[in-house]
């Protein structure tokens, strides 16, 4: 006797729960089902809710591979659903829990931001408002480190505006230096038209750049100075 005949018998005969027989045996719930499919079992051991369960099982564990195990209930009911499952978050957790599929999470990369005691420190114009009442007012700066699959990092500068929330400037390299940053940044006074654009005599009214990766990235002798030559105003307060 097989050992998916054994469970089914255990079920048929006695009662026991696959469930519970499965995991005595130490195998999975979903090959179980795989097997009676196969055998196509009609004699009340798999009744229509355990087919559709077994058929359920199977495309959650190929949607589950498929997404190499990153995804979990929340973002498998999209991808099931782009496949013609009517399926609720539960019903799909219920799933993954049957087979023991458990999303693996991905490891957060330490920040870039690391502050430099011994640089000179510059006013905090921001003053912790991150709001902005009219367009290049305030601009905060970016960098993010974006593994691959071959174990490259990149990283990327992006600059945006507080006011619209838009993205003014992105820029991505494999170090995250100030040359990376400038890129971004300069990306962002084109966009807004130039320096002739956004340049303002008063210095109250001219665009003020927050970032706190100034160690990393936009050390002030590299770039500061050419802000400053645009009409932005450099904010590195952490």
């Amino acid at each position: 006797m097989s050992v998916a005949r054994f469970i089914a018998d255990q079920r048929a005969r006695y009662r026991v729960p696959h469930t519970i027989t499965c995991a005595l045996l130490g195998v999975s719930v979903s090959w179980f089902y795989k097997w009676m499919l196969r055998v196509d079992i009609t004699d009340g051991v798999h009744t229509d809710t355990d087919r559709r369960r077994a058929q359920l099982d199977a495309a959650v564990a190929t949607a589950f591979d498929k997404a190499k195990g990153l995804h979990g209930s929340p973002r498998l009911i999209a991808d099931l659903r782009d496949l013609g499952w009517q399926v609720s978050e539960k019903t799909v957790a219920d799933s993954m829990r049957r087979q023991g599929l458990v999303a693996r999470r991905i490891r957060r990369r330490n920040g870039l931001t690391k502050q430099d005691k011994t640089a000179p420190k510059f006013p905090d114009l921001v003053k912790r408002d991150f709001t902005a009442a009219a367009p290049n007012r305030k601009w905060v700066g970016d960098m993010t480190e974006i593994p691959t699959e071959s174990g490259q990092k990149l990283y990327l500068a992006t600059v945006i505006d507080l006011y619209s929330r838009r993205l003014l400037g992105a820029a991505m390299g494999l170090h995250p230096d100030a040359e990376l940053a400038c890129a971004a940044i300069k990306m962002a006074v084109a966009a807004r038209g130039g320096r002739q654009m956004i340049w303002r005599d008063e210095e109250s009214e001219r665009v003020i750049f927050h970032t706190d990766y100034a160690e990393v990235c936009v050390k002030p002798r590299v770039c500061g100075y050419g802000l400053r030559s645009w009409g932005v105003l450099v904010d590195f307060s952490a």
